[in-house]
């Protein structure tokens, strides 16, 4: 019996949330007197998630496993999980996260939860605590099945270390046909994203125009931030579609998510409620997002916002 977790890589690099999927899948395995073994496709150094905790590493690596394919990469976590006799199988709640969970929930014969936020409180039975209600609630969830697959919700259990003396084993997983073939992938370069940002700054209508998002743009520079815009945003044809957070488009469960001109329809903040401190700039004091904020500023974006880059700007200088 093991814990196996899926440790996601981007152009051979890992995601932050793999290295809190690995933590996770430690503190699991310790609860269940097992070990974690971590699988990895096409990164370039396996042994970063030692550190991590991760006591043994199956890497596969095959330039055919480039693209991400739900059913093949499921096809390859239940290989792999079968071959390791791994009862609890734990992956990220990103949106490829909630595409490949229930391919491995399907072959395992394994109960599923969803945005997990902690560790088990039982394990027998196996309970876990997990959002609920557009992140409105939370859920104490028994998992029943002999086998388990646990979505862990981004920036909930945190990134530990707890290095071990792990080894790798290369593994020549199963190429299946998906019946899926990609085209075209736009990716952005030179940003940070939005799934692995710890900052966001998101804007709306309230900037007028296209041609006013360098403002935006100025303030994630100097914080390090991803930008994000609202849904009528994107439909307006402001921003790329991929810049669109909330409940119809990317979700957000950053530290420190900033919305600039945005009033807060109730999609949005279902799609941004699990960060963890919220800041809103909005000339109407009466905006529905001012209720949901920890930190609101009532004013100007074009006043504030420079404002606020100076000082921020001055403060990193000293």
């Amino acid at each position: 019996m093991s814990v196996l977790v899926f440790a996601d890589s981007s152009e051979g690099k890992f995601k932050k949330t793999a290295l809190e999927v690995v933590s996770y899948g430690k503190k699991v395995a310790e609860q269940l007197g097992t070990n974690v073994v971590a699988l990895t496709v096409n990164a370039a150094d396996s042994s970063e998630l030692y550190t991590y905790g991760a006591e043994k590493v199956i890497a596969v690596s095959n330039d055919a496993f480039n693209t991400f394919n739900a059913k093949q990469y499921g096809a390859i976590v239940t290989e792999v999980a079968k071959k390791e006799n791994a009862t609890v199988v734990v992956v990220d709640s990103s949106i490829d996260g909630f595409y490949l969970a229930p391919m491995i929930a399907v072959h395992l014969e394994a109960g599923f939860a969803t945005n997990v936020v902690d560790a088990p409180s039982n394990t027998n039975p196996f309970t876990v605590k997990r959002k609920a209600f557009s992140n409105k609630a939370f859920s104490n969830t028994v998992i029943s099945t002999e086998n388990k697959v646990i979505g862990l919700a981004k920036n909930s259990f945190g990134i530990h270390e707890n290095p071990v003396s792990g080894t790798t084993e290369n593994f020549e997983a199963s190429i299946i046909d998906s019946g899926v073939t990609s085209e075209n992938i736009e990716k952005v370069t030179g940003k940070v994203t939005i799934a692995d940002a710890d900052v966001v700054v998101s804007a709306g209508r309230g900037l007028k125009g296209p041609e006013n998002w360098g403002l935006i743009e100025d303030l994630a520079d100097v914080l390090g931030a991803a930008t994000a815009c609202s849904k009528p945003v994107s439909d307006l044809g402001w921003r790329p579609h991929g810049e669109h957070v909330g409940q119809t488009g990317k979700p957000v469960a950053s530290n420190l998510y900033i919305a600039i001109g945005i009033s807060g329809a109730i999609q949005h903040l279902a799609g941004i409620n699990a960060s963890k401190v919220k800041v809103v700039i909005n000339t109407d004091a009466e905006a529905p997002f001012f209720k949901a904020a920890d930190y609101g500023i009532v004013g100007d974006a074009f006043e504030v916002v420079p404002k606020l880059i100076e000082k921020l700007k001055a403060f990193k200088a000293a």
